[in-house]
């Protein structure tokens, strides 16, 4: 059981990794990097306003733009690196979310199908990428924010939420549980989620409204290969495993 499962996670992350991967790069990896663009002058912007202070008061023996240079964060290289670690982020991320959908799935004593696994990993978009972006919608380098450890946060309390909530009302499916599902999915957004500061961003807003909506499409995508290739892969691997046992 365990290798059947881990078998059809592995097939069902690479095959909606590889979908997914060539999604973001003709959709979503143009507005980053317009975005870093953007992020880039702005921080020239401001340096240069900041030039004639930061000169009135040098002593001539400051270091301080290495040391803000070496304590960048590290991001790969233009073109076939970050090519390659945005595939290897998406199949990382596949296969963890092919497990965890396998788990469910056996855990309610659902026995995956194409469609059936697909039912599950629509539910899983909801929680994971729908809901969230609802409080929380995919933003571009160079966005507002409120800090990441209050966002982090509130994702994991929305995605296990809603998560919750629609176990209760999808597989429970009684009054009382119907309307505890409910509760759990509202809760996190009349709770609200991180505001940012009031500062404005330089991005063009409809930029920031391609890349969420675009995102929101690829998460869409990627979730419904998961789900349509874990069912197939599960019947392909259970009937190999059914065919030396009956010769």
């Amino acid at each position: 059981m365990i290798t059947r499962l881990l078998s059809a996670a592995l097939v069902a992350g690479f095959l909606a990794a590889v979908v997914a991967t060539g999604l973001q790069l003709a959709l979503t990896s143009p507005l980053i990097i317009a975005a870093e663009r953007y992020e880039t002058h702005a921080a020239l912007d401001a340096d240069d306003a900041r030039l004639p202070i930061v000169l009135a008061h040098s002593s001539g023996h400051d270091h301080g733009d290495g040391k803000a240079q070496a304590e960048a964060a590290w991001q790969p290289g233009p073109g076939l690196p970050r090519m390659a670690f945005t595939g290897l982020a998406t199949l990382i991320g596949g296969v963890g979310y092919a497990l965890l959908l396998g788990a469910a799935m056996l855990a309610c004593r659902r026995e995956p199908t194409p469609e059936r696994a697909l039912a599950f990993a629509l539910a899983g978009f909801a929680a994971v990428a729908l809901a969230p972006a609802l409080g929380l919608p995919p933003e571009l380098p160079g966005s507002e924010a409120a800090p990441l450890a209050t966002r982090q946060a509130w994702w994991l309390m929305t995605a296990a939420a809603t998560a919750m909530g629609l176990y209760l009302i999808l597989i429970r499916r009684a009054a009382v549980t119907i309307l505890g599902g409910l509760v759990l999915i509202v809760a996190p957004h009349l709770a609200g989620a991180p505001v940012p500061p009031a500062e404005t961003s330089a991005l063009p807003a409809v930029l920031a409204a391609q890349f969420a909506a675009r995102s929101l499409g690829i998460a869409f995508v990627f979730w419904a290969m998961i789900g349509l290739a874990f069912g197939w892969a599960w019947q392909v691997f259970g009937h190999r495993a059914e065919a030396p046992a009956r010769a």
